[in-house]
């Protein structure tokens, strides 16, 4: 017998932070989250993405054991704004049981009939910086802390299910050794001359805090008309600020500014923290911290996390500054290996600009949809 319960008390939630940890106990390429940290996300009064958007959170038990979980999520901005009628599901995590999978989804359709929604999405979460998709593809590549992970049959079941594909997203990686300069320092010379452009680099984070409310004013211009896009608000710019800059290697942080020091591109590196989470085993103390640190300064794999610019200035060859920026930075500190985390499957424009590093394709994931 299949029991589902909305996770309420914090002991609950705790419960259902903590289950991929047993699900996922002896697998090599699963990276687990911080413990306290997914207790923040799931916090209403903490996560400012509850301010225009709702979840529930259930946890699924079978012989009082637990087999699975779930987030029913509601974002209303993408529902009023941009009249998706969407209910989304995310943090989705079950054993090889599709009654089970049909059980905790059951939760996910009756906040969605509830609220006059006409279809299904997941997984993914609150927004466009949450994780997103299920993986189809690279079970045995080690994941990211900005990936789920999960087993192949989670698939099946939703195709059983009579789920179909909606949006495919890709990862790749290439060694730093594929990196030929000349397909981007001819065109940095040409590009800082024509439009008058200089980069922007930093030592600190302190030097960065100035410039990161700017930076996502740029990233929601950016992406704008992706069709998966909902922009950020000013209280999540403070929340993801505080959340994931300190993280980040200030010289990995890299601005394109005009003449008058306006920002009109970015890019956000971040070094490999994977293995460094498995250490961890979802806790920052007592040693956590440590292995977090000894990554930041020494992993010699990276992740091309976000890169944006501004409307005006795409078509323009802008990336080829950053791109020698990067390669300078990269250089000096010795860099291997470099990874590109989820991106659009049909996003052509950024998918082009890798095109010279011959990257190869080692994941991919998609959100599946259902009408209601």
């Amino acid at each position: 017998m299949i029991t589902v319960k909305e996770a309420t008390s914090k002991s609950e939630l705790l419960d259902f932070v903590k289950f991929p940890f047993s699900l996922y106990k002896n697998n090599p390429y699963w990276v687990p989250p911080l413990i306290n940290d997914e207790l923040e996300t799931f916090d209403k009064n903490k996560n400012p993405s509850f301010e225009n958007a709702e979840a529930q959170f259930y946890i699924a038990y079978k012989d009082n054991t637990i087999v699975g979980r779930i987030a029913a999520i509601i974002n209303w901005s993408e529902v009023n704004d941009q009249q998706k009628k969407k209910v989304r599901f995310g943090w989705f995590d079950v054993i090889d049981d599709i009654e089970v999978t049909k059980a905790l989804l059951e939760k996910v359709y009756e906040l969605g009939r509830k609220n006059n929604l006409e279809y299904v999405e997941g997984p993914m979460g609150f927004s466009n910086l949450d994780k997103v998709g299920v993986l189809t593809e690279g079970f045995d590549q080690i994941g990211t802390m900005v990936t789920w992970y999960n087993n192949p049959y989670h698939v099946v079941h939703f195709e059983q299910l009579g789920y179909v594909k909606d949006k495919e997203y890709i990862e790749s990686k290439f060694p730093f050794s594929n990196v030929r300069t000349e397909f981007f320092e001819k065109a940095n010379d040409l590009v800082k001359k024509r439009y008058q452009l200089s980069p922007l680099n930093f030592k600190t984070t302190k030097e960065v805090m100035p410039h990161v409310d700017k930076m996502f004013d740029l990233f929601n211009e950016s992406y704008a008309n992706l069709s998966t896009f909902v922009a950020i608000s000013d209280t999540q710019k403070e929340y993801f600020k505080k959340k994931y800059i300190s993280f980040i290697n200030p010289e990995y942080i890299k601005f394109v500014v005009d003449k008058e020091q306006n920002i009109v591109a970015f890019s956000i590196v971040m070094p490999s923290f994977s293995e460094a989470m498995q250490k961890a085993k979802g806790k920052l103390f007592p040693f956590g911290f440590l292995h977090l640190l000894k990554a930041k300064k020494q992993t010699k794999d990276v992740l091309f996390y976000l890169i944006g610019v501004l409307p005006e200035y795409q078509n323009k060859a802008v990336t080829a500054i950053i791109f020698n920026e990067y390669y300078h930075t990269f250089k000096e500190k010795g860099i291997v290996n470099c990874f590109r985390t989820p991106e659009l499957a049909d996003n052509a424009a950024s998918i082009n600009l890798w095109k010279h590093f011959d990257p190869v394709i080692n994941k991919r994931r998609c959100t599946y949809r259902i009408d209601l």
